[in-house]
C-alpha cells in the first residue's frame, strides 16, 4: 500500500486472512483496523479504549505479532494474517490461556480481557517469557479492577504447563455476523445500484450462524380471509410493499431479490441495501421461510431468518404468524437487545396491518413510511411518567 494515492472520498478494497479465513472489506483509507473489525466484520471482541495505543484493549495479532488495532489503518493490513480474540479459542474448545484466566479469576469487568489474552499469547509464543519480568512484560494492557494478580498467575500457570510452547490459536471460529464488505461469507452487499447487486449476487444467501441478537414472535389477528392473506404473502412484490420503509429494486431470479430498507431510531437513520431469498414456500400449509441480509454505509449490518404463516381463524379472518431470528452488527447492534426487539416487533405489527389492508382491497398496498416512532414513543412515555409524578407531588404540597 506504500505510495498509493487515494481521493478523499474514495474507498479501498483490502483483502486479508482473519482467524483462518479469507475476507475482503471495502473501506475509506482512513478507517482504522479496530473500526473494521468491530463495525464491518462484527468481531466486537476487540475492545476500544483510549484510541491512542496506550491502554492495550485493542491488541490483536498481525502476522503473529501483537499490535494495537486502533493505531493501524485497515489498508495497512492488505495481505496480512490477523488473529483476534475470537480466533484464540471457541466456547467448546477454549485455548489454555482462556481456561487459565477462568481458573485464576483473572478478569472482573472483562473490558481489558481480550487485550490481555492476546498480549499474553504474544509473550508466551515469542519465547521471551521470564517469570521475574512478567509484571513488566504484561504492563502494556491496563486493567482497572483485578489488581493484576490473577492475570499474572494465569499467564505463569500456562507457561509452566506448556514449557515447549503455548498452543497456537484455534483460528477457525467464524464471526457470528460479517458486515457489508465481508465477501467471504457474502453477508451483505456494498451499497450500490441494483445493477451491481445483480452481478454481485450469484450465490445463494447463507443462513446466519451463532445465536441471534434477538428473536421476535408476533401473532396478529387479521380481518381478511386466509386465502387473500396468503395471496399477499406469496406475491413478493406485494409482501415487500407491506414492510415499513422497504423497497424491492431487482428480481434476481430463483426466488432471490435485491432491495433496500430504511429504519430511523430517533436521530439515527439507517438505510440498508441487501438481499432476500425465499428458501421455503408451502402453499397448502401457507408457510414460508425467508433469509435476508443487508448493510448500510455506516458499517451496520443485519441478517434475519424470517418465518411467516397464515392460519384461518374461527371468525373467518386470519391469524398471521411472523417469527424472526435477527443478527445485528455495527452501530445498530449497539442499541441493545431490548430496543432491537422492540423495533422488530413494531415493524412486524405494522407489516401485519398492511397485509390485512392489501388483502382486503386486493390491490398493491401503498408504500409504507420507515419505522420512526420507537425512540419517540419511549421518550414520550418517560415524559408522561415524569409529568404525572410532578403533578402528584404538586398536589401533595398543597
Amino acid at each position: 500500500m506504500s505510495g498509493l494515492h487515494i481521493a478523499a472520498d474514495a474507498t479501498v478494497d483490502v483483502a486479508m486472512t482473519l482467524n483462518g479465513r479469507d475476507v475482503a472489506v471495502t473501506v475509506a483509507p482512513r478507517t482504522t483496523l479496530s473500526d473494521v473489525l468491530r463495525d464491518h466484520l462484527g468481531l466486537t471482541g476487540t475492545h476500544v479504549g483510549c484510541e491512542h495505543g496506550v491502554c492495550g484493549m485493542c491488541t490483536v495479532l498481525l502476522d503473529g505479532e501483537a499490535v494495537r488495532a486502533c493505531l493501524l489503518f485497515a489498508v495497512q493490513c492488505e495481505g496480512a494474517a490477523l488473529t483476534t480474540v475470537e480466533g484464540l479459542g471457541t466456547a467448546d474448545d477454549q485455548h489454555p490461556l482462556q481456561q487459565a484466566f477462568a481458573h485464576h479469576h483473572a478478569l472482573q469487568c472483562g473490558f481489558c480481557t481480550p487485550g490481555v489474552l492476546m498480549s499474553s499469547y504474544d509473550l508466551l509464543a515469542g519465547g521471551t517469557y521470564d517469570e521475574a519480568t512478567l509484571p513488566e512484560d504484561m504492563s502494556g494492557v491496563l486493567c482497572r479492577c483485578t489488581g493484576y494478580r490473577g492475570i499474572l498467575a494465569a499467564v505463569a500457570d500456562v507457561a509452566r504447563t506448556h514449557p515447549d510452547g503455548v498452543p497456537p490459536p484455534a483460528g477457525s471460529a467464524p464471526p457470528v455476523l460479517v458486515g457489508r464488505a465481508g465477501r467471504a461469507s457474502n453477508a451483505a452487499l456494498p451499497a450500490s445500484d441494483a445493477g451491481d447487486a445483480t452481478s454481485s449476487a450469484r450465490e445463494a444467501i447463507a443462513a446466519p450462524t451463532g445465536p441471534p441478537t434477538v428473536t421476535v414472535e408476533v401473532r396478529s389477528a387479521l380481518t381478511s380471509p386466509v386465502r387473500d392473506v396468503w395471496a399477499v404473502l406469496a406475491d413478493v412484490s406485494r409482501l415487500v410493499a407491506c414492510l415499513p420503509g422497504a423497497e424491492m429494486t431487482a428480481d434476481l431470479g430463483d426466488d432471490r431479490y435485491h432491495g433496500r430498507a430504511t429504519v430511523a431510531l430517533g436521530p439515527v437513520s439507517l438505510r440498508f441495501e441487501g438481499l432476500a431469498q425465499v428458501v421455503e414456500r408451502d402453499p397448502e400449509a401457507r408457510r414460508m421461510r425467508v433469509l435476508a441480509q443487508g448493510a448500510d454505509r455506516g458499517g451496520s449490518s443485519t441478517q434475519a431468518v424470517i418465518r411467516l404463516a397464515a392460519d384461518p381463524a374461527h371468525d373467518g379472518g386470519t391469524e398471521l404468524w411472523a417469527d424472526a431470528d435477527v443478527h445485528l452488527a455495527g452501530r445498530v447492534a449497539q442499541f441493545g437487545r431490548a430496543l432491537a426487539g422492540d423495533v422488530s416487533r413494531r415493524l412486524f405489527e405494522r407489516f401485519a396491518a398492511a397485509v390485512d389492508e392489501a388483502a382486503g382491497t386486493g390491490q398493491a398496498p401503498r408504500p409504507r413510511s420507515p419505522l420512526r416512532t420507537v425512540l419517540g414513543a419511549a421518550l414520550a412515555g418517560v415524559r408522561a411518567r415524569v409529568r404525572r409524578l410532578l403533578a402528584r407531588r404538586s398536589q401533595q404540597s398543597r
